[in-house]
Formats: C-alpha cells, sequence, structure tokens
C-alpha cells in the first residue's frame, strides 16, 4: 500500500476519495461505461419498478459515511 494512504486517517481518506470523484465526474462526458454497465443499469432498473431498492438522499448518505469513520 502506498505509504501517504497508510498515513491518512480514515476521514481524510474519504475527503480524498470525494474530491477525486468530483474531479473525475466533471470530465464524465468524455469517458466510455465499462461494457457491464449496461448490465447494472438495467438489473437496478428491474428492482426499482420491483420495489426491491431502497433510496437514500446522497447529503444524508455522505453525513452517514463521515460520522461513521471519525
Amino acid at each position: 500500500m502506498n505509504a501517504v494512504l497508510k498515513k491518512m486517517s480514515r476521514a481524510d481518506k474519504l475527503r480524498a476519495m470525494e474530491e477525486l470523484w468530483d474531479d473525475l465526474t466533471r470530465n464524465a462526458g468524455k469517458f466510455d461505461s465499462p461494457s457491464w454497465h449496461f448490465e447494472v443499469l438495467e438489473k437496478t432498473e428491474r428492482n426499482i419498478r420491483a420495489g426491491a431498492t431502497k433510496f437514500v438522499d446522497w447529503d444524508d448518505a455522505k453525513k452517514f459515511i463521515r460520522r461513521r469513520a471519525k
């Protein structure tokens, strides 16, 4: 494992992941999705229609993750 990562706290790692994700999504239109992605989306859509999927607000999910990381 990278020595820098070993020194980072869990909260710092989560913040770094969020920053990386924000950066990657700014250029999302420039990349092709992997071939398996379509299958996962179809399965998710089927689960939504069947009522088998539960949604959580993204801001609430981030707060939950941050609380658990402390």
